[in-house]
């Protein structure tokens, strides 16, 4: 019972116990994952500058090419919304005029007016807004007062004659007139950056029959075509980003620990050779030599073990002298067959040398001998 009970016990203490994590389930469920990002334009109130310049053709009795006046122009606007805006413009430089009375006599005069657009994006109307667009077109309203000055010219014309026939210009003005005019026009704007747009526009205007000097018995009229840059005094719009999701069924992985026995590793077993020699010979034979071989196998087979070498010599001859050199001598043949033939590294070799002093085997002649014990 003794016996049956120390077996078990070594038994028990070579199986060591380890805990293995293991699928117990697969579970699913249902998460929100990330899609895509949308990014919308939310339209933004703002103010805007326009900074236009170009040519007015004066309506009259001359030819086109004679009608033709610088013009500039200033506006600042406010974009109520995506349709709907207003504009403060100031225009102005001079108007010119024909009087055909037996002959064509071109004047000129000089104006400054003041008014204010209503401003309808026709772009938007139709297509719905988009900031993007590179191409927009408006149609505008307005009115305001026209104040013109500077009307010499008119005034020599009317105090010459032909023929001793007068130029009758009937509404001749002096001075400072102001008087209300209406007008309307198209814009065409080419977007350069989101600051930025190429402004083209072209108005009609209309005003008393008395703008030009002369009776015509219906109003006065001048077009105005103009180039520039409308910029923008701000954001036009807000950038929002909406994160969209989607439902995804993801399966959790449960698991759970068992214990599993395992054998506990078993050390090695040790190893001995014998290399032996001939009488006062330290040389290793041919013979000898796979017994080097098999420890060294052993060695790189386990890479903790290490090799405990000791030379011996024969009691029977020589003396005490001469036995001690040729142990250690014997020990050494061994070793550096080991180091420089096997490359074993030195520091897992330990050896000594023991002469004649202690014999290991009873026959004298095997004492001539190296032992060789390889252990973890």
């Amino acid at each position: 019972m003794f016996l049956v009970a120390a077996l078990a016990f070594v038994g028990m203490s070579a199986m060591a116990q380890r805990q293995e994590k293991v699928v117990d389930r697969v579970d699913p469920r249902t998460v929100q994952e990330l899609d895509h990002v949308e990014t919308t334009n939310k339209f933004k109130p703002y103010w805007y500058l326009d900074l236009q310049g170009g040519a007015q053709w004066t309506i009259g009795e001359a030819k086109f090419k004679d009608l033709i006046s610088p013009n500039v122009q200033l506006g600042l606007g406010y974009q109520f919304s995506k349709v709907v805006g207003a504009r403060l413009a100031v225009n102005g430089w001079q108007s010119k005029g024909g009087f055909d009375n037996l002959e064509i006599m071109n004047y000129k005069w000089k104006y400054v007016a003041g008014g204010i657009d209503l401003t309808f994006n026709l772009s938007n109307l139709v297509a719905g807004w988009n900031p993007k667009r590179v191409f927009n077109l408006s149609l505008f309203v307005g009115g305001g007062a026209n104040i013109g000055f500077d009307n010499d010219e008119a005034k020599d014309i009317s105090n010459r004659t032909i023929n001793g026939i007068p130029y009758e210009m009937r509404y001749l003005w002096d001075g400072t007139k102001v008087r209300p005019y209406g007008r309307f026009g198209l814009q065409a704007m080419f977007r350069l950056s989101d600051a930025v747009n190429l402004l083209l526009e072209g108005n009609a205007n209309g005003l008393s029959d008395k703008y030009n000097s002369k009776y015509g018995d219906n109003i006065d009229k001048y077009v105005n075509a103009l180039i520039g840059l409308r910029i923008n005094l701000g954001k036009t719009y807000n950038e929002e980003k909406h994160e969209i999701y989607r439902d995804v069924v993801v399966y959790d992985t449960i698991y759970k620990y068992v214990t599993i026995e395992e054998p506990k590793p078993v050390k090695p077993a040790a190893i001995q050779k014998e290399v032996f020699f001939l009488i006062n010979k330290y040389d290793i034979r041919d013979t000898e030599a796979g017994k080097i071989k098999e420890i060294v196998d052993y060695l790189n087979k386990y890479k903790d073990a290490k090799v405990n070498v000791v030379g011996y010599a024969d009691a029977g001859t020589g003396n005490d002298k001469i036995n001690d050199r040729l142990a250690a001598q014997r020990a050494d043949a061994v070793v550096k067959a080991l180091i420089e033939q096997y490359e074993i590294s030195a520091d897992r070799i330990s050896y000594d040398s023991k002469g004649a002093r202690v014999q290991p085997f009873a026959d004298n002649d095997q004492n001539r001998v190296t032992i060789m014990i390889a252990a973890e």
